[in-house]
Formats: C-alpha cells, sequence, structure tokens
C-alpha cells in the first residue's frame, strides 16, 4: 500500500491530542493503517498493517 492509496482516507486525530497542536493522525485504507503529523498533512506517513497497529497500540496501554 503507498500514501496514494490514503489520498481519499478520512483522517482523524488522536483523542489525547490535547489540543496543542502535537497531534497524530490516524487513517485506514484495506487492512492497512497510516500515521501523520496533523501539522503536516501533505508530509510522509507511516503505513503499517493494520493488525500490528492493534498490537502496537495494545502493548503500549499496558
Amino acid at each position: 500500500m503507498t500514501s496514494r492509496d490514503f489520498a481519499a482516507a478520512s483522517w482523524r486525530k488522536s483523542s489525547f491530542s490535547g489540543g496543542n497542536g502535537e497531534c497524530v493522525e490516524i487513517a485506514f485504507a484495506g487492512d492497512s493503517a497510516a500515521l501523520r503529523d496533523s501539522k503536516n498533512t501533505t508530509g510522509p506517513a507511516v503505513i503499517i498493517p493494520a493488525a500490528s497497529l492493534t498490537t502496537l497500540v495494545a502493548s503500549l496501554s499496558k
């Protein structure tokens, strides 16, 4: 999956953003997830399998 696949995706901000401009946005397309800096929406995004994101979030919340 490439960043082009996320061009029309619905991006949403983290619920932990706090409104200080230091936000992460996430979008899903197919079986992939993308993370990007909300201040740089045309910049790079980290694209990973959605299942890996689920594992990452679960491990961080322990």
